[in-house]
């Protein structure tokens, strides 16, 4: 299918040929008819993508910040290879599209093949022939509504949740800065709530605009009679509210409408403006009230509603943003808002470049809004990559998942042990053929079974969210690939259990991407501590915050960070032991606050069969200027310190030795992965112990549930 997609390093803007997206819970794939181009937020987009880097760091001080500290943390090396991997990534352009669902796995059943419907989001409702999109951002179009109009909803609900911030009444004197398309559909909306409004813009053209179609009047902001027009059409008492649409760099916005305010007036952001919010001499003296207004509405940036598709209740959050949507088709197909007069333009998908020249250059004829055509096609997009052939005796790799860690520690290494790349597959299109491009595989996809069916492929890295692990390693087991996986092994008894009889069955290799243990530094513990009996482990990890939102703390895609990361060192115990663990106990922080995880904050201790201790103290609330990770063994006279992977440091009788670190061991890892997989050798880590390790960290879970310590 075709898209339009922007490279954010080079700033270059083309239309591609990409796999159709993946369709996943609670989402609906989506065949478009029309895309809209906001040439407001997508001029400002598009711009900071063909800016330099140092212009690119300039507009994200908070990205610099980020980078900085992550030097601290994993080195030059490591972050200069991931923010690469950052900017090669395609960014998908769009927000605003409406079209035809073609499949559905809507579990509440609302919508289904055929329903005519308007989408948002950004990296989902994209400017593409056919998107995938979560239920909750989609909204049925009324008969009598075009799919031409429909493909304004996004930025309809946008404006729309700005006049809910500012809770008109009935005859009041409202005014909107800012009259592009955002300002013209605010104008348009609070017209048909009944308001009287004044609209004010630095471009003529859209004032004029503004005075046909959307206000009872308009003035330009340098007119010299701007205040005497405001007092004449208030009446002399001043605006109700005013809903600030602009967009700019400037404060003049936010210092005009406190001008023109009554008292106790309201202020409403919706535009990315300047907020030096002046105390003199009109908010302190006016009691102003200022009030920030969020895209379409509630339930924008939470996870659990956009993504996983819970709704909020109907009777306590009556206006989300998919009813902000649903409102805002309504009020079209009733004939309370004309969209016709903003369509300036309609470009077929092919000349996505000419429209977008028009939007970061400007054109002869002025413009609002443009829309991207897609055809009606008869014949069906192929989901799937289609392949042939006799199952490969030769070495050959498939990656399902391919973000930013595969591509910085995964599919480079397999590169360099000379194994060939057949079929990377991800969720999105663009990103699939970035990465094939980028590391030369043979094919990209958004379909996992272009892997699992596909004989050509026999060896799978396993690299995306936690909660399909397990369940792409069973595919694959039962498919006779031999499979690396990324941890976690999986989330739940049952899904270990499964995975257990699978491996039982099936046989070949499976390995856990538990890197620490093949590091340099930790081959020296092996070497030194060998026959050395019971040991003491100490393991401090200063974790740093997840936030609460992440995907990684959610219980069902991510697991949380016991299963996710905690699990690293109950392999590494196991690997410096060289047993098996019996017995854990664990304690967490007690805090109510809600922005830190309980879990994220305790000490674990572990007995091991050869009678060897293991305490792992893990923790989310240290200092960030704290090393990550501190590695203390104790055992027959001797001692061990590794510092965060850096250095280390071996204490005997006869003194100390300092020693270097080669890595936190994804190179080595592959590599004997692949070494084991040429030879016909055992495989690196026995499945027994990385079977141990998931059910140790379920274990752990119980242990802080019942306060009680768990035999494994």
């Amino acid at each position: 299918m075709k898209q339009v997609i922007q490279n954010f390093k080079s700033g270059e803007l083309n239309v591609q040929e990409v796999p159709v997206p993946a369709l996943h819970e609670n989402m609906v794939l989506v065949e478009n008819r029309f895309s809209l181009i906001s040439s407001g937020t997508e001029k400002g987009t598009v711009k900071v993508g063909k800016a330099n880097l140092l212009n690119k760091a300039r507009q994200r001080p908070d990205l610099v910040a980020q980078v900085l500290q992550n030097i601290k943390k994993e080195g030059l090396k490591a972050t200069l290879e991931k923010v690469r991997t950052k900017l090669d990534a395609p960014k998908a352009l769009g927000y605003s599209t409406a079209g035809v669902v073609v499949a559905s796995m809507d579990s509440g059943k609302k919508l289904q093949p055929g329903d005519r419907v308007a989408c948002a989001g950004q990296d989902y409702a994209s400017h593409a022939e056919v998107v995938s999109v979560p239920r909750n951002l989609v909204a049925r179009i009324p008969d009598n509504v075009s799919f031409e109009e429909a493909s304004f909803t996004t930025v309809g609900a946008i404006a729309l949740q700005g006049v809910r911030q500012a809770d008109p009444k009935i005859g009041e004197k409202v005014c909107v800065i800012g009259l592009g398309l955002i300002g013209q559909l605010t104008c348009q909306l609070l017209k048909a709530n009944g308001c009287d409004v004044l609209g004010i813009d630095l471009d003529e053209f859209l004032v004029n605009m503004a005075r046909e179609h959307s206000t009872d009047k308009a003035f330009l902001r340098r007119d010299s009679n701007l205040a005497t027009h405001c007092q004449q059409f208030t009446q002399g008492n001043g605006f109700d509210a005013v809903i600030i649409t602009a967009a700019t760099t400037s404060n003049d916005p936010i210092e005009l409408a406190a001008e023109l305010l009554k008292r106790k007036g309201k202020v409403i952001i919706v535009g990315a403006v300047k907020m030096d919010i002046p105390r003199e001499p009109f908010f302190y003296k006016k009691e102003l009230e200022l009030r920030m207004s969020c895209s379409y509405g509630p339930g924008r940036y939470d996870p659990d509603y956009e993504e996983n598709g819970n709704d909020y209740p109907f009777d306590y959050v009556r206006w989300t943003e998919q009813r902000n949507m649903d409102a805002f088709l309504n009020l079209i197909s009733k004939g309370l808002l004309n969209i016709k007069p903003f369509i300036s333009e309609v470009f077929p998908i092919d000349q996505a470049n000419v429209a977008y020249d028009q939007v970061l250059n400007g054109s002869e004829k002025p413009f609002v809004g443009l829309l991207l055509e897609y055809a009606e096609r008869k014949e069906k997009f192929n989901i799937s990559i289609k392949t042939k052939g006799e199952q490969s005796t030769e070495l050959c790799a498939g990656f399902i998942g391919a973000g930013s860690f595969a591509q910085s520690y995964l599919i480079p290494q397999v590169a360099s042990a000379g194994i060939p790349l057949h079929t990377v597959v991800t969720s999105k299109g663009p990103s699939a053929n970035n990465v094939a491009g980028k590391f030369g595989f043979t094919n990209a996809s958004t379909n996992p079974q272009d892997i699992t069916n596909d004989p050509g492929v026999n060896v799978v890295f396993i690299a995306t969210q936690h909660d399909t692990h397990a369940r792409f390693v069973i595919e694959c087991l039962k498919a006779g690939k031999q499979v690396f996986v990324e941890k976690p092994l999986a989330l739940t008894l049952e899904e270990l259990s499964d995975i257990n009889d699978t491996y039982k069955d099936a046989g070949g290799i499976l390995m856990v991407g538990y890197n620490r243990r093949f590091a340099p530094l930790s081959k020296k513990v092996e070497a030194i501590f060998q026959n050395s009996g019971p040991k003491v482990i100490n393991i401090r990890v200063n974790a740093g915050v997840i936030p609460a939102n992440h995907w990684i703390q959610d219980k069902k895609k991510g697991g949380g960070r016991i299963l996710g990361e905690v699990c690293h060192f109950i392999d590494l115990l196991q690997y410096y032991t060289g047993s098996q663990p019996v017995r854990v106990s664990a304690e967490a922080i007690n805090n109510s606050a809600n922005d830190i995880q309980n879990e994220d904050n305790l000490s674990i201790t572990l007995r091991f069969q050869d009678g060897s201790v293991g305490n792992i103290l893990y923790t989310s609330i240290g200092g960030k200027s704290m090393p990550k990770e501190r590695i203390e063994i104790f055992g027959a006279g001797i001692s061990m310190v590794i510092n965060d992977w850096k250095t280390g440091t071996i204490y005997t009788e006869g003194g100390t030795e300092n020693l270097k670190s080669g890595g936190k061991g994804h190179s080595e890892e592959v590599h004997a992965f692949f070494s084991a997989l040429k030879n016909n050798t055992t495989p690196p880590i026995s499945f027994e112990s990385m079977f141990y390790t998931s059910y140790t960290t379920l274990k752990i879970h119980d242990a802080l549930q019942t306060g009680l310590p768990q035999d494994i």
